[in-house]
């Protein structure tokens, strides 16, 4: 017998996707996933579209998002799960972060202009429409201007930590977001632990008060997923799984990994409740 997957990381246009919510939800329909969680980054714009969709293809879809948090300086992402869509807080929140990067934007192809790469603010909405843009969406508009090869040359150089347009954005602190999703009902997870580093850095921020971390995600092996296993056992954590589907993006396909069962079923009930609520 099949297991039934949830695939609980995956992006749209709406972050750094690049299929709309409505070719994700067709392609995890093709896929035959029971379950799915969006997690853009910094927003949960997709499920005004992605929740009455999700009910005609009968999968359960429940709330995420990929909130980008910093600890001591260093990128660590935290996903959210099952909360109130309408939670006053964190739509105020989200708000916020898109107002910054908006601004933020404009700031960066200010000095990209500087450095003679002119982009129009126009062009970013002309080629990806309304959506969250960001750095991902600058360094495409790069590369087919011919500024860049590619877009990993366009962080390394120019728009990366240590690029020379580069500007910092609004900082969240990892207990910031972990306390803000939790407020809003739901479950603070650490995400993709298996590539942050340094190990000294891994410590400290497993001794947050997180709810589960990601254990399965990719293609990582039993063997890389096993020391993350355990930890979730010793913190009494759940454990979550997730492809970080991007599209054409990355190399890792929709379901490729995904939750446990009675993990997806937890996070479902507590989903629900909300919805009832509301």
């Amino acid at each position: 017998m099949q297991p039934l997957k949830a695939d609980l990381h995956c992006h749209t246009t709406f972050s750094d996707g690049t299929l709309t919510v409505e070719q994700l939800l067709q392609v995890a329909n093709e896929r035959q996933l029971h379950g799915l969680s969006i997690t853009d980054h910094d927003t949960i714009a997709a499920y005004e579209t992605a929740l009455p969709l999700a009910k005609t293809l009968a999968i359960s879809l429940i709330s995420g998002i990929e909130i980008s948090a910093e600890y001591q300086k260093k990128s660590i992402h935290v996903l959210g799960y099952a909360f109130d869509l309408q939670h006053p807080e964190l739509r105020d929140f989200c708000l916020r972060l898109q107002e910054n990067r908006a601004q933020r934007n404009v700031k960066i192809l200010e000095r990209l202009a500087a450095c003679k790469f002119p982009i129009a603010l126009e062009e970013l909405y002309e080629k990806f429409g309304p959506v969250n843009l960001g750095r991902p969406h600058i360094a495409k508009i790069m590369v087919a201007k011919g500024y860049v090869k590619t877009v990993r040359h366009a962080f390394d150089r120019y728009l990366g930590d240590q690029g020379r347009c580069y500007v910092a954005g609004f900082n969240v602190e990892v207990p910031e977001a972990i306390a803000l999703i939790q407020r809003a009902g739901g479950f603070a997870v650490l995400a993709h632990p298996h590539y942050l580093k340094p190990k000294k850095i891994v410590e400290k921020v497993c001794e947050f008060p997180f709810d589960g971390i990601e254990v399965y995600y990719g293609l990582l092996s039993p063997a890389q997923e096993q020391p993350w296993l355990d930890l979730a056992k010793k913190k009494n954590w759940f454990a979550t799984g997730g492809s970080d589907f991007h599209g054409a993006k990355k190399s890792f396909q929709l379901g490729c990994s995904w939750t446990p069962e009675e993990t997806f079923a937890m996070l479902a009930q507590r989903f629900a409740q909300h919805h009832r609520i509301n």
